[in-house]
């Protein structure tokens, strides 16, 4: 899929949006341990989650994928990855964490941040590593 950066400047301002006026959630159910992982290994309140998802920026936008659960083929889910220093639960080591972070915007302008976790595996930067960067 192509995209812009206009188009992802777009969709990030929409997502903030919801994140300030608090219409958003992170899953953190069985299927999603990972996420609740991140807050068990590292101190990460509410006001920490917020600050990192609220600096997102187009340059962390890795891909967008279709939704692939039975009835929600329709719906756009937006890969980014954000390198943070968080500190460690257990000790008091600081260390850089690199998230893996996975949107989904309902059209109600609800967001579920699906993933929010430690990436698994190295991302692909949409406008950093392609050449698709370009001044306005």
């Amino acid at each position: 899929m192509k995209v812009q950066m206009k188009d992802i400047e777009q969709y990030l301002s929409g997502v903030k949006d919801a994140i300030i006026n608090n219409r958003y959630r992170i899953a953190r159910n069985a299927k999603r341990q990972d996420n609740i992982d991140v807050f068990m290994n590292y101190i990460v309140d509410e006001a920490k989650t917020k600050e990192i998802l609220l600096s997102l920026t187009p340059m962390d936008f890795s891909e967008v994928r279709k939704n692939e659960h039975k009835g929600f083929e329709h719906e756009k889910l937006y890969v980014f990855g954000k390198d943070v220093p968080l500190l460690e639960r257990i000790g008091f080591e600081e260390k850089m964490v690199s998230l893996y972070i996975k949107f989904n915007k309902l059209e109600n302008s609800f967001v579920i941040v699906i993933s929010f976790h430690e990436q698994k595996y190295p991302l692909t930067y949409y406008f950093k590593e392609s050449g698709k960067w370009r001044q306005p």
